[in-house]
């Protein structure tokens, strides 16, 4: 019986394999430092490893279970490696690569020290620089071993290559396929790592010098792994190269050696071990050049939101096109369809910078003021266009929910949008959040036609006025407050259709609100009764409270089941009264202006503190006058309704309701003002609308689930 033994060349020598395990990395690296004397030469290392990579991937066994590339990518690196001035390269350093094949094919065949051929290679290499040596190191084992899959695929098909198989004994050992696919599979894991190892140390090299310095911490932790790691692939390329030598000639006398398969698998682990390790330090190093160049971005951002332009376009295309490829940009909602930033130029142009969270109110509300406004496209109000900016936080992953809520609210926008939340550049989200006082809740940033800046947030203007407030810079918004006065036609005559005609008819109108069935009840009752007295016109209307919830709602059916009053038809004409007056004390401070200074504002902050209480309210006015009270205050009044009943027909009902209000004025109240937070817009001082003293500050958190 035939005894098949492994060839003696493949053997590992007793002081390699006690080498090989307990070899001292740092004296390693003394030896192959000392091989390092580099000419100052530099080349394109990248059209040589695409080639490189090209040859493992064609050369890979066609055994079940490797998976080869596809023609397609194949030809992409086709494209990659031929590039211009490829073939002059390839000219200058194809003696040393087959210097290294030499070196490679004899020591490799006369079962040599590896450590010794290791440092023989480095020695061929000297004058080149890390990344060029093992290039070129890689590229010589790739000849080999792309020499011997070359005609180990070609054999059965080609004359000349089925001889030159079978000078080498190929067909006798690929007949034993099943036997040596655990081989080839140890090697090709081995082969990818040195791959993966070699594409980083290239990457190191190519990192921007302009961001990054060689004494950078960060660059210098990662620089200083380079020697290590460069030894062990080109280590490896001899290890590899021994297996592929001992294949050829050995026939049916080649066995496995568990030996051999130990050692590659135990260098793949070091190739892999170093690749994670020089891995996580290039992170550190992208993570450091990432945040230089958003700080660049940032400031050549700054600088230009500052110049004067002549039209929009610079500036439109800086915050809306995140790459230079990207030249349909925005997303016309309704119809999905993309479209390029001209559609934008020379137009006022407002920003919808929000998150995710926009609320079903707030779009209902601005899809029905755009559109109003495109029903006369001649209207001066009609010469805008509105462009959504979604801003995610980007610390957390994009998720199919994520995805299914973007696309619910495009659809939703009759404007245009960003296509994609990831297309917005981290420069413009930070502009966004510095400048822009953007922080969670929507704001409508306002540019010119020229590109300027004329409103950081004109939402306010909007909820107030509508589309009245065109162009909606910050001039027009100071010239509508002093035209302004304080009346009904402010407070509520966009809330609700059939305001205005009550004004015109000069009725005597009631707004009141609150949570309390029983307190609805007994005023609406009264009011009704002393409106009679009076002999006065009167309509009421209930605007219930901010964030109306399931209360508020079955308070609005009992009203209209009752008849006790007229209600909006919408909960959210609710939402839109409420947030008009927090609007109106947004605006007021966004010039500075202080209550106690300004009776606009003392009535904004009168009508939020109403809201802020648990306890009803109501508020009567006719023409320019208004009264207003709180609870048991607006009862008690009605209630002694004959106490002033002789000065309304001098006074008219609503000033002589006023003045028998101030004079009964209770020293005792509490009055509460909730203010919804906005960055830079809370005063450190809010006085009492009431008593003019100076209120205390507290916090509140809010969570309401009713």
């Amino acid at each position: 019986m035939a005894t098949s033994i492994v060839p003696y060349r493949m053997q590992p020598a007793g002081r390699e394999r006690h080498m090989f395990a307990t070899s001292d990395d740092n004296a390693m690296l003394r030896q192959v430092q000392a091989t390092h004397a580099p000419d100052g030469r530099e080349f394109n290392v990248k059209p040589l490893l695409y080639i490189i990579e090209d040859i493992f991937q064609r050369a890979a066994p066609s055994f079940p279970g490797f998976i080869q590339e596809t023609q397609a990518q194949l030809d992409v690196l086709d494209d990659k490696a031929f590039q211009s001035g490829f073939f002059d390269m390839l000219d200058l350093l194809s003696s040393t690569i087959n210097r290294i094949s030499c070196e490679i094919s004899c020591k490799c065949s006369g079962g040599g020290d590896a450590h010794a051929t290791t440092l023989g290679i480095f020695n061929i290499v000297t004058s080149y620089s890390w990344d060029a040596k093992v290039v070129l190191a890689l590229a010589a084992f790739a000849l080999n071993y792309g020499e011997f899959w070359v005609v180990a695929q070609l054999f059965p098909v080609n004359p000349l290559a089925k001889s030159v198989a079978l000078l080498k004994q190929l067909p006798e050992i690929l007949e034993r396929a099943d036997i040596l696919k655990p081989r080839f599979e140890t090697l090709g894991n081995l082969i990818k790592a040195m791959l993966d190892l070699t594409k980083c140390i290239v990457e190191v090299k190519e990192l921007p010098s302009d961001y990054i310095t060689p004494d950078t911490p960060e660059m210098a932790a990662v620089t200083a792994h380079i020697p290590t790691a460069v030894y062990w692939i080109i280590r490896s390329i001899v290890a590899c190269a021994g297996q592929i030598l001992g294949l050829i000639g050995m026939g049916h006398e080649y066995i496995i050696s568990t030996t051999e398969t130990w050692e590659l698998s135990s260098l793949a682990h070091k190739i892999n071990s170093i690749y994670n390790h020089l891995l996580q330090q290039l992170k550190l190093c992208h993570q450091l050049i990432e945040e230089k160049r958003q700080i660049e971005s940032y400031q050549a951002l700054v600088r230009l939101m500052e110049t004067i332009h002549i039209d929009n376009m610079k500036v439109l295309n800086r915050l809306l096109i995140h790459t230079k490829d990207d030249q349909l940009p925005l997303v016309e909602c309704p119809t999905k369809r993309k479209v390029s930033i001209d559609v934008l130029r020379r137009k006022s142009v407002l920003l919808l910078v929000s998150d995710l969270d926009v609320s079903n109110e707030e779009l209902f509300l601005l899809d029905q003021m755009y559109r109003e406004s495109r029903q006369l496209s001649s209207r001066t109000e009609s010469q805008y266009e509105v462009v959504w900016l979604p801003i995610v936080d980007r610390s957390t992953p994009w998720t199919a929910a994520k995805e299914d809520k973007f696309e619910a609210l495009q659809y939703m926008m009759p404007w245009f949008s960003v296509h994609h939340p990831s297309a917005i550049d981290p420069a413009v989200i930070r502009y966004a959040k510095e400048k822009w006082d953007f922080r969670k809740k929507p704001i409508f940033v306002v540019l010119d036609p020229q590109g300027r800046v004329v409103n950081r947030n004109a939402l306010h203007m909007m909820w107030i006025w509508g589309s009245v407030a065109f162009p909606f810079s910050v001039a027009r918004e100071e010239a509508l407050w002093k035209e302004e006065t304080w009346r009904i036609d402010l407070l509520a005559d966009s809330v609700d259709p059939v305001i205005p005609t009550w004004i015109m008819e000069q009725k005597h109108i009631c707004l009141y609100g609150g949570e309390d069935l029983e307190w609805i009840r007994k005023f609406t009752a009264l009011m009704g009764a002393v409106a009679r007295a009076a002999g006065i016109a009167l309509e009421m209307l209930y605007v219930g409270k901010s964030n109306p919830k399931e209360k508020v709602r079955r308070i609005i059916s009992t009203i209209s089941v009752e008849k006790l009053s007229h209600t909006l038809p919408d909960p959210t004409l609710i939402w839109f009264f409420w947030v008009r007056l927090e609007s109106m004390w947004h605006s007021k401070m966004k010039f500075g202006t202080k209550v106690q200074q300004d009776p606009i504002m003392q009535e904004i902050v009168t009508m939020l503190s109403f809201d802020g209480s648990d306890q009803g309210w109501a508020v009567i006015s006719r023409g320019p006058h208004m009264a207003k009270a709180k609870d048991e205050t607006i009862l008690k009044c009605l209630t002694e309704y004959t106490t002033w009943e002789p000065n309304v027909p001098e006074k008219s009902f609503v000033v002589a309701m006023n003045d028998y209000l101030n004079e009964n004025r209770t020293p005792y109240h509490c009055n509460r003002l909730i203010l919804p937070g906005e960055a830079g817009r809370i005063p450190e001082k809010v006085v009492c609308a009431e008593c003019g003293r100076r209120m205390e500050e507290f916090i509140m958190y809010r969570c309401c689930t009713d």
